[in-house]
């Protein structure tokens, strides 16, 4: 692995910072591969981890999305120090708004990794689809939260919201008749959406 990202690891690690598991990560570098897409929108960006080895291992361009300032910072000198900034377009504030204002815009993509507050995964895709290209995907990210979203068992309290958000994301993805879907069991569970029109 790249010097600097393993140093991004680290970081995220020692600062309690959020960032993609390694399993998850690499179904992530493998779809983009194949995929090999042009526009990628990221909810999360975190520290840029996800977002360079996206940039990494295709020939695309990234809109990334962070509501912290200081997020933005740390995120902006990585992609710098891994010259991929030119590529980059980083923007501060609240996804739930600037997704509705992308897709006002009409600005399309053909990949959409979504990693942000999980219980807002089901308020967000209608805006997501809205901007995704058929043929598009959407990587959703620990989309099973701890194995407590498919354990079959009413949630505790401390978990309840975004339990009971992810299930109904996953159950309008899977119901919607212009998408397919695949769940995948591995880190905190991944869905992998196309939309086939």
């Amino acid at each position: 692995m790249d010097k600097i990202l393993k140093n991004m690891v680290e970081f995220a690690s020692k600062n309690n910072i959020p960032i993609i598991e390694k399993s998850s990560s690499e179904i992530l570098i493998k779809t983009v591969k194949e995929k090999n897409p042009k526009n990628i929108l990221e909810i999360g960006t975190a520290i840029g981890y996800s977002g360079s080895l996206m940039l990494k291992n295709s020939n695309a361009n990234l809109t990334t999305i962070e509501i912290s300032s200081k997020n933005i910072l740390l995120a902006k000198e990585n992609f710098e120090n891994l010259n991929l900034l030119h590529r980059v377009n980083l923007i501060e504030g609240d996804a739930n708004e600037i997704i509705k204002k992308l897709s006002f815009d009409n600005k399309l993509f053909d990949f959409i990794f979504l990693d942000g507050p999980k219980s807002k995964y089901v308020s967000q895709l209608p805006y997501l689809l809205n901007i995704l290209e058929t043929n598009g995907l959407i990587f959703a990210d620990d989309v099973l939260f701890r194995g407590l979203v498919n354990n079959g068992q009413y949630p505790k309290h401390k978990h309840r919201t975004i339990v009971i958000k992810l299930r109904e994301f996953l159950s309008n993805v899977q119901n919607n008749h212009n998408l397919s879907s695949k769940l995948l069991e591995i880190g905190n569970g991944i869905l992998i959406i196309k939309k086939i029109k």
